[in-house]
C-alpha cells in the first residue's frame, strides 16, 4: 500500500506538472519560471517488503507502445542492475536515463549481493546493506531488488514483471559468457544508456591507491589508529614525521609569502615616495630659478633698486637755456666766517701778481672769466 501510494503521489505530481507545463507554455518565453523544490520525502522500498502483486497475467509491452506512453495504471517496468559501489554521479546518471527512457516509468533496480560480486567482480569498499540503501536514497529509484542474480533469467524476469532492461551498449563480459546482456537484446527487451566517462568505482579507487599517504596522514590526523589504517608501528612515525615536516615548509612558505607581500609593498610605497620626492625637487628647482635665475625676480628687484639709488645720489642736470646776466638776480656776497667786516683785507702775497681780495662773490668770479 505505502508503494501504491507513493506511485499515485508520483502521479498526480506529473499530472500537476504536465497541466502547469500546458498552462505556462507561451510564459516560459518570455519569463523564468520560478526555482521550486520538489523531492521524496521517503526512500524507495525494497521488492521482498512490497505486497505482492494481483493475479493478472504478465503481457510484455512492445517499444512502439511504450515510447507512445502507457495507461497510469501501467507503467513500462525497466530494470537496471549492478553493483553500485561507492556509488557516484555516473551510477545516479545512468539511473536517470533509464527513469527517462519512456513518459510512464517505473524504475527497478538490482543490487547483487557482497558473496555474488566478491565471486565474479572482487571486493567492493561498500558493503552490501550500505550499496542497498545508497540505492534506495536516489531519487530516480522506484523500487529495489536486493540480493540480485548475475545473469537474468526469464523466471527473474516474469517474477518481478519487466519489460525492459536497460544498460550501456557495451558487451558486459563475465560469468563465462562474452555477453550477460546477449540473450535480453535478442528478446528485444534491451533499452541502451550512455555510460559517464571521465568517472567510475575503479577510478575513485585507483585516485585512493596513488595518493595512499596523503589519506592515511590526513586520517590518522583526524584520529584513527594505525590499527584501524592498518598500517605498522614504523610507518605511523613515518607519516608522523612526513606531517610535521609539512607544517614547517607551509610555514616556511607562509613566511616567504608575507615577505614577498612586505617587499612589493615597500616598493610600491618607495615609488610614490620618489615620484613625490621628484614633484616637490621639480617644484623647488622651478621656484628658485624663477626667484634667482638669470631672468629671475631678484635680479629685476636689485636694476630696480640700483636706479633708484642712482638716481637719488646723483646731482640734477641743468636746464639747456640758462637766464642772461641781466636777467639773473644779484648773488649774495659770501664772506669768510674767520673776517669781520671792519677787519682790512689782507695784502696780498708777492708771488702772487694776479691774486684777488678775498671777499668773493659771484659777480666777481664772472668778471673773471671774462678776463
Amino acid at each position: 500500500m505505502e508503494a501504491q501510494s507513493s506511485s499515485d503521489m508520483l502521479l498526480s505530481r506529473k499530472r500537476r506538472r504536465e497541466s502547469s507545463t500546458r498552462d505556462t507554455e507561451e510564459a516560459e518565453r518570455l519569463v523564468k519560471i520560478p526555482r521550486c523544490t520538489v523531492g521524496l520525502k521517503h526512500p524507495a522500498p525494497f521488492a521482498d517488503e512490497l505486497e505482492p502483486v494481483t493475479k493478472k497475467p504478465y503481457v510484455r509491452v512492445n517499444m512502439e507502445e511504450a515510447k507512445r506512453g502507457t495507461h497510469p495504471d501501467r507503467p513500462v517496468r525497466v530494470y537496471a542492475d549492478g553493483i553500485f559501489d561507492v556509488f557516484h554521479s555516473g551510477h545516479a546518471r545512468a539511473l536517470m536515463q533509464a527513469k527517462c527512457l519512456f513518459p510512464n516509468t517505473h524504475l527497478i533496480v538490482g543490487v547483487c549481493s557482497d558473496d555474488l560480486t566478491h565471486k565474479y567482480k572482487g571486493f567492493t569498499v561498500m558493503n552490501e546493506d550500505e550499496r542497498y540503501d545508497a540505492i534506495s536514497h536516489c531519487r530516480y529509484v522506484d523500487e529495489v531488488v536486493r540480493n540480485a542474480p548475475w545473469t537474468l533469467t526469464p523466471e527473474f524476469l516474469a517474477k518481478h514483471r519487466i519489460d525492459f532492461v536497460a544498460h550501456d551498449d557495451i558487451p558486459y563480459s563475465s560469468a563465462g559468457s562474452d555477453d550477460v546482456y546477449k540473450h535480453i537484446k535478442e528478446a528485444g527487451m534491451f533499452a541502451p544508456t550512455q555510460r559517464t566517462e571521465g568517472i567510475s568505482t575503479s577510478d575513485i579507487i585507483t585516485r585512493i591507491v596513488r595518493d595512499y599517504d596523503v589519506y592515511v596522514r590526513r586520517n590518522l590526523q583526524r584520529g584513527y589508529t594505525a590499527k584501524e589504517l592498518n598500517v605498522s608501528f614504523i610507518n605511523e612515525k613515518k607519516y608522523h614525521l612526513q606531517e610535521r615536516v609539512d607544517k614547517v615548509k607551509r610555514k616556511v612558505r607562509d613566511v616567504e609569502e608575507k615577505s614577498k607581500e612586505f617587499v612589493q609593498k615597500v616598493e610600491e610605497k618607495s615609488i610614490d615616495l620618489i615620484q613625490k620626492w621628484e614633484e616637490k625637487s621639480r617644484e623647488f628647482i622651478g621656484n628658485f630659478l624663477q626667484m634667482f635665475g638669470p631672468e629671475g625676480a631678484l635680479k629685476h628687484m636689485l636694476k630696480e633698486g640700483k636706479g633708484r639709488m642712482l638716481q637719488a645720489i646723483s646731482p640734477r642736470q641743468s636746464p639747456n637755456s640758462s637766464p642772461s646776466r641781466e636777467e639773473r638776480s644779484p648773488s649774495p656776497t659770501f664772506r669768510l666766517p674767520f673776517f669781520t667786516k671792519t677787519s682790512p683785507p689782507p695784502s696780498p702775497p708777492p708771488h702772487h701778481s694776479g691774486a684777488r681780495g678775498y671777499l668773493v662773490s659771484e659777480d666777481d668770479d664772472d668778471e673773471d672769466d671774462e678776463s
